[in-house]
């Protein structure tokens, strides 16, 4: 089988299992398969796919059509430009959470050594970030997951920042009760229950759902977030949160109750209102 025929075979097999741009996902599943970039696969099409290649190739269209998700299936995610490890231990990060990092960056850049809390580290694409670009800095990731944690560490690794990054096991601000930061930082589960059944299968199926469900109204974590603050050493100077569609008026609300006085929010590329940015008078 040639390079074009698997790509217009899988092509075909996703678009009978409903993926709604199946070719573009066929050929991005196959330049992963081939390591190959996308000018490379279209320029090949008459070279012949080795036993191998294919029978892996195949094998992810395969799981796709059961709506696997892509990032799974390759075991990787870009983010900020950047590649990270993901499994299914761990939510996808999505374009919508570079927001949550380029606004943490911005408003800690001039500070001369940031000591930052994120509080949910998943995969820890947000950590490594901070980590790169903000080289004064050490952050202490905090993460229920023990599976979770050791896909962070993993990425820390492989982006040369493990020296930089903490990463602690437990409940929001437990493992570091009583330490001072100059800034949290979250992206904290916060779909509503009652709609996680009604996500697309890819994310409903096979993300973790513990980093989805953000309780009835999506937000349990904001209220736990905003509340407990106070197991701190003192409340962080800066304070910023991502958030779901409609909810940033509702977690700025919580964050003046709890004392920050000045409220910014971004929206992400679609115009949403997604990062609620706190700081103290």
């Amino acid at each position: 089988m040639t390079v074009s025929e698997a790509l217009q075979r899988a092509s075909l097999l996703l678009k009978e299992a409903g993926i709604r741009e199946p070719r573009r996902e066929a050929a991005a599943l196959l330049c992963a398969a081939l390591r190959k970039p996308p000018a490379w696969v279209y320029a090949h099409g008459e070279e012949s796919l080795d036993s191998a290649t294919a029978a892996l190739f195949f094998a992810w269209i395969e799981r796709r059509r059961h709506r696997e998700p892509y990032a799974y299936l390759t075991g990787e995610r870009e983010f900020m430009g950047l590649p990270f490890t993901v499994t299914p231990a761990v939510l996808i990060p999505r374009p919508e959470t570079e927001v949550l990092a380029t606004v943490a960056v911005a408003a800690l850049q001039n500070h001369p050594s940031p000591r930052i809390l994120e509080v949910g580290t998943g995969s820890g694409v947000i950590a490594c970030v901070l980590a790169l670009q903000l080289p004064r800095a050490k952050i202490f990731a905090v993460d229920i997951s023990r599976e979770a944690l050791a896909v962070a560490a993993c990425n820390a690794n492989r982006h040369g920042v493990t020296e930089r990054i903490c990463f602690l096991q437990g409940d929001l601000y437990v493992p570091v009760a009583g330490e001072k930061f100059s800034a949290v930082i979250s992206n904290p589960p916060y779909i509503p229950t009652g709609e996680i059944d009604s996500l697309e299968p890819d994310v409903r199926d096979y993300e973790p759902r513990p980093a989805l469900d953000g309780g009835p109204d999506g937000l349990h974590f904001y209220r736990r977030l905003t509340a407990e603050l106070p197991q701190l050493g003192c409340k962080p100077q800066f304070f910023c949160l991502e958030v779901g569609c409609g909810q940033a008026e509702a977690v700025a609300g919580l964050c003046r109750a709890t004392g920050y006085t000045r409220i910014d929010i971004y929206p992400d590329l679609a115009g949403i209102p997604r990062v609620v940015a706190a700081r103290r008078a």
